[in-house]
């Protein structure tokens, strides 16, 4: 249940705090694609593998078969009941691909897509926002995006950091919380995950919202738009797609932006994503920066060659924010692993090693980590 105040001033119950939801990358296209209900055309341009077909056939060598068209439930697993459960009030995705049937292939090796028929996947879970700036949603061309753009609207699902044009690029998505209250997502892409500068919106073009410098000036730009669309109580959460897939190192240009976006911008929280593995994380002045939340959902399971990060392990993150102060409550961490294309709830050695992973990592940034009893993780600052 939402927890309630009462505004004497307005005469009507307001929010006292909001629960959120927040995962890192989310990709259902290619192998994912291909066992759910209405498989798209499986034909891929990558140097080595031309069907997306053979991204479940590497996943099956290593663990058994995997269901083809499976229901619009079966990739979240045991996450659903755990959303449940939880009952967030809101529920933030990066989404890593284009929703499309565009055959517009833009040349960069690796592209993602998933047919438009299987949008109930995303329906299946309740998304509330699906961030799109990110290095894979032109995978398919300007008219990939824009199939993208529609899909999402015709099913009812609010999207950030990607649009038509550079205005609704950089609009934020307003989410209406039940029992009052609004969050507005701002979703921001950065150069260093690999997000061409060929990919930014224009005012007649279709693209992402690429921050091209996180100088004083683009930052006072973000902070106009902030408090041009802020109302008394809303909460703003900025979702940003920065750096590479692979370490745990937060850069001394990362860390200031992140600060910036508080500081300065006026967000409440920072929701970084791009890593494949999750890495630390930071309250600033009671805020929460999550500077990278690994992978949620991919067709990465047949692919070796960075095991040492364990990038099947995935986290849900539920921070619990005050309202309208937007000061971090509480933060409490779900560990998934990913295995036949579905989360299962990992196992205590599993969460033990990801507590411990995270308890080094972020304990420089004032951060500790504790593994409750049953195998969630705790954060403490």
């Amino acid at each position: 249940m939402p927890q309630l105040a009462n505004n004497a001033a307005a005469g009507r119950p307001v929010r006292s705090s909001a629960k959120l939801f927040l995962c890192g990358d989310v990709m259902l296209g290619r192998g994912i694609d291909q066992i759910l209900a209405n498989p798209g055309d499986p034909h891929l341009y990558e140097r080595y593998v031309k069907s997306a077909t053979t991204y479940v056939e590497l996943a099956e060598r290593i663990h058994g078969p995997i269901p083809r068209k499976a229901d619009d439930q079966y990739v979240w697993g045991d996450a659903l009941a755990e959303l449940d459960r939880e009952a967030p009030d809101l529920r933030i995705i990066n989404l890593e691909t284009s929703i499309t049937t565009s055959r517009s292939l833009a040349p960069k090796g690796i592209n993602y897509k998933m047919n438009p028929a299987n949008i109930g996947c995303l329906a299946a879970a309740r998304v509330s926002c699906c961030v799109l700036a990110n290095n894979h949603v032109l995978d398919w061309d300007e008219p990939g995006l824009v199939e993208t753009l529609d899909t999402l609207r015709h099913a009812g699902l609010a999207y950030t950091g990607a649009g038509r044009d550079a205005d609704e690029a950089a609009a934020p998505a307003v989410i209406e919380l039940a029992g009052g209250g609004r969050v507005l997502v701002f979703g921001f892409a950065l150069k260093t995950s690999g997000v061409p500068p060929s990919w930014a919106a224009g005012a007649h073009k279709p693209g992402v919202n690429l921050l091209a410098d996180a100088s004083a000036r683009s930052l006072e730009r973000i902070a106009r738009s902030v408090e041009a669309m802020r109302e008394p109580g809303d909460l703003a959460v900025a979702s940003v797609h920065w750096g590479g897939n692979w370490g745990y190192q937060v850069s001394a240009e990362e860390r200031a932006l992140a600060h910036a976006l508080i500081d300065v911008a006026g967000f409440d929280l920072v929701h970084g994503h791009s890593s494949h593995h999750p890495k630390p994380i930071e309250i600033h002045d009671g805020r929460l920066i999550l500077y990278g939340c690994g992978d949620f959902l991919t067709d990465y399971e047949g692919i070796t060659g960075h095991e040492l990060f364990r990038g099947e392990l995935a986290l849900m993150y539920l921070p619990r924010l005050t309202m309208p102060e937007g000061r971090l409550v509480s933060l409490e961490l779900v560990p998934f692993q990913l295995r036949k294309f579905r989360l299962n709830r990992a196992s205590p050695e599993d969460a033990a090693w990801l507590a411990a992973m995270l308890e080094r990592e972020s304990s420089p940034f004032g951060t500790h980590i504790a593994l409750g009893n049953d195998s969630r993780l705790a954060v403490h600052w």
